[in-house]
């Protein structure tokens, strides 16, 4: 026979439960997107930079502006940037470098990928169903294949003492780092794959957003997209102001002229200054040259 919830001033415990956590599982669910989305905005912005890198480290470190993989200097002499990452290229982690142009663009990027895939290791570990199993007629235990090849799966990494590292099996970190960001981004913001699987705890959702940012920040650092300005060597070619270039996370370098609206330059006012982006930066360059 069913109970109903409150009978001549009963309450029966486990909804009186039901409604006192009510609030505290709503606050929690709402920290945890307010943690989540930021987090997943940061992934994006790495896997958006992460081809810029990996070009970083055939190009000789310099320390003039603009920095030399933005697209800007990119368009300006013909180069081409390493292509967009893909699900299958070899990690770093797994590649031969026998000489780098810049250590410092594939440190970073070392850092970034064993960071990354730590995380995904973390997360499969703690919010992943393991892969169904059964007692074959034996008694052994047999796995289910679907399920355990199921591409939604992330598989960590083997390893066997009685074998090299490099023929202990990289798991899923095979695909790269492309793919363990969007892996990661899809556990953050709790997409389903049927009921593979289960909310990120807290804890974990915390570290991964801590670990994301520092991530993000390194790549930009190696970029030199971190926020810095430089005040250039070579004055405005139209007015002899001061050029100043400017970075900005996850967005493309720009320069300012100091003199603002006087300044006849061909470009558009912005704050009352002279602004050169994107394409107009070559336009920049060109004059630049011309009035050395």
């Amino acid at each position: 026979m069913n109970t109903p919830a409150r009978v001549s001033g009963y309450t029966p415990v486990g909804a009186y439960l039901d409604e006192t956590r009510a609030p505290a599982l709503a606050a929690e669910a709402e920290l945890a997107v307010r943690t989540a989305i930021p987090a997943a905005e940061d992934l994006r912005a790495i896997r958006e930079q992460w081809g810029d890198l990996l070009y970083a480290i055939e190009v000789q470190p310099a320390d003039e502006w603009p920095p030399r993989d933005s697209r800007a200097y990119i368009n300006d002499h013909g180069l081409k940037p390493d292509p967009e990452p893909v699900i299958g290229r070899m990690p770093l982690i797994l590649r031969e470098h026998p000489a780098p142009v810049n250590l410092t663009a594939l440190d970073a990027a070392m850092d970034v990928e064993r960071a990354l895939f730590g995380l995904a290791d973390r997360i499969a570990e703690q919010a992943q169903r393991p892969v169904r199993t059964w007692n074959g007629l034996r008694g052994d235990l047999i796995q289910d294949t679907d399920d355990r090849d199921d591409p939604a799966r992330w598989h960590l990494p083997t390893h066997n003492a009685s074998v090299t590292a490099r023929a202990a099996s990289p798991g899923s970190r095979a695909y790269g780092l492309h793919w363990a960001a969007v892996w990661i981004e899809g556990r953050i913001l709790g997409e389903q794959h049927g009921d593979m699987f289960m909310p990120v705890p807290p804890r974990t959702l915390d570290e991964a957003a801590a670990t994301i940012r520092r991530a993000r920040t390194t790549v930009e650092r190696a970029l030199h997209r971190d926020g810095r300005t430089i005040t250039l060597d070579t004055p405005c070619p139209w007015c002899r102001g001061t050029l100043t270039g400017w970075t900005v996370p996850s967005g493309e370098p720009y320069v300012t002229c100091d003199r603002g609206e006087p300044c006849p330059a061909p470009v558009v006012l912005d704050g009352r200054r002279r602004v050169w982006r994107g394409a107009d930066l070559v336009g920049l360059w060109a004059a630049m040259r011309a009035a050395a």
